[in-house]
């Protein structure tokens, strides 16, 4: 039992999205007692109804408010969803529920227009339930839909990124017997060489290279598409993925793959850029 009650639990800290529903509840109170008239209203002059009926909605707007937006903005690390759990939970609930009877019992006794008894509790205690099972329920329902959303574009995302990666690209060669065609996730870097370019890219555990008659620019419009190629110099474009490591010194920043034994030079316009992609 003590195990279930110290599961966590999602705390809804989203101040903005608790006080629209503080507001909507306070008026269903309002509402529901004009409507339904319980605790003998309808014996009432229409000025007490009036007042009865207003107060206990500003009553419930005020506790509400207290327990949902004030005390959690002033201890915010007491109420994250990293230490919130069952137990905590229905603690909270039950302190809304005992602070909003509270302000009834004086309200009403204030106002003079009822006698507390068992009976007049009981009512009490089942009026104050409604608007907090409807505040539990819509948190749950919006804390569901949200869980829903991220893990539904969570595997969109991975869906998209497996897709990507077995995308193949092509270099068409001047000549047609020299053309290519690998897979993205398989391409480590690009280097320019005069009228060619050459590429390098990984097959098992073994570097491969060859010699494609083509322009850079031609392989830079191939590759643009995919944010994790980037051309680090004007004669190299690289795979981040790949990087071993990254080095610099007085004449400027190389980096280094692995099994490669040739550093590849990073231009300094393009060292920022690289630095925030990796």
């Amino acid at each position: 039992m003590l195990n279930v009650l110290n599961k966590p639990y999602p705390f809804d800290d989203d101040l903005k999205h608790n006080s629209k529903i503080i507001f909507f509840i306070s008026i269903g109170v309002i509402a529901f007692l004009w409507l339904f008239q319980p605790l003998e209203i309808s014996l009432l002059d229409t000025k007490k109804k009036q007042y009865l009926i207003i107060g206990l909605g500003f009553i419930t707007f005020l506790s509400l408010s207290l327990n949902l937006l004030f005390i959690p903005s002033l201890f915010p690390k007491k109420f994250t969803s990293s230490v919130w759990s069952i137990k905590k939970e229905i603690f909270w609930n039950s302190w809304i529920l005992f602070t909003i009877l509270v302000g009834y019992f004086f309200y009403t006794n204030a106002l003079g227009v009822m006698k507390f008894n068992f009976y007049t509790v009981i009512k009490l205690v089942l009026m104050a339930i409604l608007p907090i099972s409807v505040l539990i329920i819509t948190n749950h329902n919006k804390m569901l839909r949200s869980h829903l959303k991220f893990a539904d574009d969570l595997n969109k995302k991975l869906k998209e990124n497996k897709l990507i990666q077995e995308k193949v690209i092509h270099f068409k060669s001047d000549y047609q017997k020299d053309s290519l065609a690998i897979k993205v996730s398989a391409l480590l870097f690009i280097r320019s060489a005069n009228n060619y370019i050459e590429v390098f890219w990984k097959e098992g555990d073994t570097i491969k290279n060859q010699m494609v008659r083509c322009s850079m620019i031609y392989a830079e419009e191939i590759v643009k598409e995919h944010k994790f190629i980037f051309k680090c110099h004007r004669s190299y474009i690289v795979n981040i993925n790949y990087i071993d490591r990254f080095e610099g010194n007085s004449q400027g920043y190389k980096l280094f793959f692995e099994n490669v034994n040739f550093p590849i030079p990073v231009s300094k316009n393009s060292a920022t850029k690289l630095q925030e992609l990796i």
